[in-house]
């Protein structure tokens, strides 16, 4: 038998409105996907002018992040022609994403989702999930 921590509804409030917060603060409109241990869709915003593409691939970034365990620019920086991994973001029909805007959420050292944000460039997009995570943690009091 399994025991398993999932996020729920508000904490998928919190990660969306820290990562908006940043978006905001940066003047990036941003697709927001928080998503469960299992890669599967909690929640999504997409700030007004977030591009449309984004919508899909904020997704797919944060599928990648909490069902890999591991975030999106890690895969990014292996994925290198002559590496072992490199072509694993053809895998699962392309659904695993190497641009980086997607991070695992962890709490007591599980992960337990993935946070996933696409519309800005890559740094942007990172900056933002972290300061989802970030904004989550203070206000839960999670490590």
């Amino acid at each position: 038998m399994l025991n398993i921590t999932r996020l729920d509804i508000a904490d998928a409030g919190l990660l969306i409105e820290g990562a908006r917060e940043k978006a905001q603060e940066i003047g990036i409109p941003m697709c927001i996907s928080i998503v469960d241990e299992s890669g599967n869709l909690i929640a999504f915003e997409r700030m007004d002018g977030g591009k449309i593409t984004s919508v899909t691939i904020s997704q797919d970034k944060a599928f990648t992040a909490a069902a890999a365990k591991k975030a999106t620019h890690d895969y990014n920086a292996v994925c290198q022609p002559g590496s072992l991994v490199f072509g694993i973001h053809t895998a699962l029909g392309g659904r695993l994403c190497v641009v980086g805007g997607g991070l695992p959420i962890e709490h007591d050292g599980q992960v337990v989702g993935g946070i996933g944000l696409s519309s800005g460039t890559p740094t942007q997009d990172m900056e933002c999930a972290q300061a989802g995570i970030d904004h989550w943690r203070s206000k839960t009091k999670t490590q």
